[in-house]
């Protein structure tokens, strides 16, 4: 998710009652201060409106793009990046690899083009993630290897 590390601007919006409540419930509902709350979703609607196929979810990281009906936009990036074809090949082999429609990858990579520094953030993350689980799975079957419970 975008991380808002900028300068603010005042911006004084009228909201309609419901409305309004609806942002108070989901902000106490979340801890989330009704501002940040107000900020995100506004960010999110517009990149949404920006770039139809993409969504935003929750998850163990926090929220982030994703396509859809499909993976998370750094997945798609990540999977391009390590795939042997390249340019339109690549997109055929990513949509199918991820059982995907090519517009879904595309949707990814138009994202990608304007939010590049927050997915290559995502991608380095997982990556850190993916190393440090199997520094530890070697190292528990080097212990088992070694013991005499694997015995």
């Amino acid at each position: 998710m975008p991380t808002m590390s900028y300068m603010t601007k005042m911006l004084s919006v009228r909201l309609q009652p419901d409305v309004a409540a609806r942002l108070r419930t989901k902000a106490e509902a979340t801890g989330e201060p009704l501002s940040r709350l107000a900020q995100r979703l506004i960010d999110e609607g517009l990149r949404m409106a920006a770039y139809p196929g993409i969504l935003f979810r929750d998850g163990p990281t926090g929220r982030r793009a994703a396509l859809l009906l499909g993976p998370d936009v750094w997945e798609v990036i990540s999977l391009l990046r390590n795939l042997e074809p390249r340019g339109q090949d690549a997109i055929t082999a990513a949509a199918e690899h991820l059982g995907a429609h090519f517009s879904s990858i595309r949707a990814a990579l138009a994202y990608y083009g304007e939010f590049g520094e927050e997915i290559d953030r995502d991608v380095a993350a997982n990556d850190r993630a993916l190393e440090k689980a199997r520094a530890s799975l070697t190292r528990q079957q080097e212990l088992l290897s070694k013991s005499t419970l694997a015995q």
